[in-house]
Order: structure tokens, then C-alpha cells, then sequence
């Protein structure tokens, strides 16, 4: 261990620092560019486009140039030609020299990305002579190791570009960026689990309020289905079973550096139940002083 000299105390490193590092990338289509633009809005210096060769030498300078520069948020495109594979290289590089980059993955069904691509007439960066899905296909291979690798992966299918504006917000706000911060989302079983989920829960097990003719057109955010739901037996103690476990296992989450938790919630269209009950699981988690917020995917698709 290396003694400081008297009078001279230790400088800090970039994490004591309070530097913030954000690293974004994820398919073409995806949502980049508004996540990017999102980062600026909370008061991040967003680099786009950026060679990841040349990530450390910008988290560097970020470092050193401190005040808002410490807030830096790093795009990097697949399309650059000096793009690699080994995202995760370059992100143990960082953390080498004491920084502690968040990475974030933009994704969206490839159903959903060929939607995008045509109603805007450009072909995939990677195509070539062949069709979309091609393009798609090989940028997916690409990027296979940067996903697995990510802190969180933001899942745009069903988000228009407020959603998830507000997503990004909720993630990068002012709160203390070190804290696990939980997504406790609700969705229909009929549109698919998401992809991003860490927990998934199955509130189907309660009286659907769909049946109930008076209920059927309201939502789960409504005081009504809500009571309705959460007065149901067995409805109380599975809520308070979850906010339990969460509250056991987040402690440990943060010390093994994930900082983000997603919670996912599903009934049968995502309408009523999943939404009452993430309603209620994020308040109870909130009462016990976590950073949890609410998100509803597939509330009004039906």
C-alpha cells in the first residue's frame, strides 16, 4: 500500500471523483438517438458516434476537465469501422483506471425494426446486396457480447419517443446514480415476456376484472380495479412477499455492481391486474426507501 507523503492527501479517483460514465449502443433502429438526446436533457455531455479505441482516452479527459464534463455519456455505432467486438475489453479497461461506466443497450424486436427501417425508405447499415432481415441478422451477431454484457437493456418495441425519453429520464435523473434503481413493470402474457426482465411474476392467479362488466373498460390505475384487485385473497400477501424478497436481495445486488433491476409483472392483457399490482409493489418498495418506479408496456394496446 502506497503511504500518501505529509500534508499531500491522495487524489482521487475518478469514481471518488463522482465522474459518471454512460455507454450506450444497441442495434440500428433501436432508439439510440433519443436516448442519446434524453442523456443531454439531464445533464449529460454526450459524445455520439464515438470510436471505441478512443473510449478511454474520452472518459480521461472527461475526468480531468471536471465539472459537468464528469457527467459523460459515450455512443458508439456499429457502422463506425473502428467498432469492436469487445465492448467488454474496453469496459474492464475503464474500470482498471478506477472508472465505473454504466452500459446501456438499446434493443427492439426485429419485427419492429424492419417497420422502422421501410417507413423511413433506408436500408440496414449492414445489409449489403441482401434484404433487411439480413442486415439485422448480422448486426445481432455483432453486438451479441455488448448485450450480454449490459447494465440494462432498454427495450424500445412498444415505447414511442416521449416513453422513452421518460425511461432514460428515470434511470439518469438526479438521483444517486450508485443506488440499484428498479423498473417494476407490468405487461400482458398475450404480447410476450420482456426481454429484459430480471424477475417475472404471474399475477393471473386473481380474479380477472375484465369479467366484471362495470371494470372491463378501466384500468388498473384506476381506484376501482385497483381496490378491486387488491382486495382479492392472496393479493396483499403476494405483494408483500415480493417487496420482501426485493428488499433481501438489493443490498446484494448493489454490492455486486448491478444497478439495475427490472420487476415484471404480467395478467393476461396488462391491462388491470399486472397494472394494480405494480402500482402497489413500487409504493411498498418506496416505503422501505428504494429507488423504484412504475412502467406499464402494454397499457392501452388492447
Amino acid at each position: 500500500m502506497t503511504e500518501s507523503m505529509p500534508g499531500f492527501a491522495p487524489e482521487p479517483t475518478p469514481d471518488e471523483a463522482g465522474t459518471d460514465l454512460v455507454v450506450v449502443t444497441g442495434v440500428s433502429g433501436g432508439g439510440r438517438s433519443t436516448v442519446a438526446r434524453a442523456l443531454e436533457n439531464v445533464g449529460f455531455y454526450v459524445v455520439d458516434n464515438l470510436p471505441q479505441a478512443l473510449m478511454l482516452d474520452m472518459a480521461q479527459l472527461a475526468f480531468e476537465a471536471g465539472g459537468a464534463a464528469r457527467r459523460t455519456a459515450m455512443v458508439l455505432d456499429v457502422r463506425s469501422r473502428a467498432f469492436s467486438t469487445d465492448l467488454a475489453g474496453a469496459v474492464r479497461a475503464l474500470k482498471d483506471r478506477g472508472f465505473s461506466p454504466r452500459v446501456v443497450f438499446v434493443d427492439a424486436d426485429d419485427e419492429v425494426l424492419i417497420r422502422r427501417f421501410e417507413s423511413v425508405r433506408r436500408s440496414h447499415p449492414m445489409q449489403g446486396d441482401g434484404r433487411l432481415a439480413d442486415g439485422i441478422a448480422a448486426e445481432r451477431k455483432l453486438l451479441e457480447e455488448a448485450r450480454e454484457h449490459s447494465d440494462v437493456i432498454i427495450d424500445t418495441s412498444h415505447l414511442n419517443v416521449n416513453q422513452l425519453r421518460r425511461r432514460v429520464e428515470e434511470l439518469f435523473g438526479g438521483e444517486d446514480a450508485r443506488r440499484l434503481r428498479i423498473t417494476v413493470l407490468s405487461f400482458g402474457f398475450k404480447y410476450g415476456l420482456p426481454p429484459d426482465a430480471d424477475y417475472v411474476l404471474d399475477a393471473r392467479f386473481l380474479p380477472n376484472p375484465f369479467w366484471v362488466p362495470e371494470l372491463r373498460e378501466h384500468t388498473g390505475l384506476e381506484e376501482g380495479v385497483s381496490g378491486y384487485v387488491l382486495g382479492q385473497e392472496g393479493a396483499h400477501d403476494f405483494v408483500a412477499t415480493y417487496a420482501g424478497l426485493i428488499a433481501t436481495t438489493a443490498p446484494g445486488f448493489e454490492r455486486e455492481g448491478k444497478r439495475y433491476l427490472t420487476v415484471a409483472i404480467g395478467c393476461t392483457g396488462g391491462k388491470h391486474r399486472s397494472v394494480a399490482i405494480a402500482e402497489e409493489l413500487t409504493a411498498q418498495l418506496r416505503d422501505i426507501r428504494l429507488s423504484a418506479h412504475s412502467s406499464h408496456r402494454d397499457l392501452g394496446r388492447e
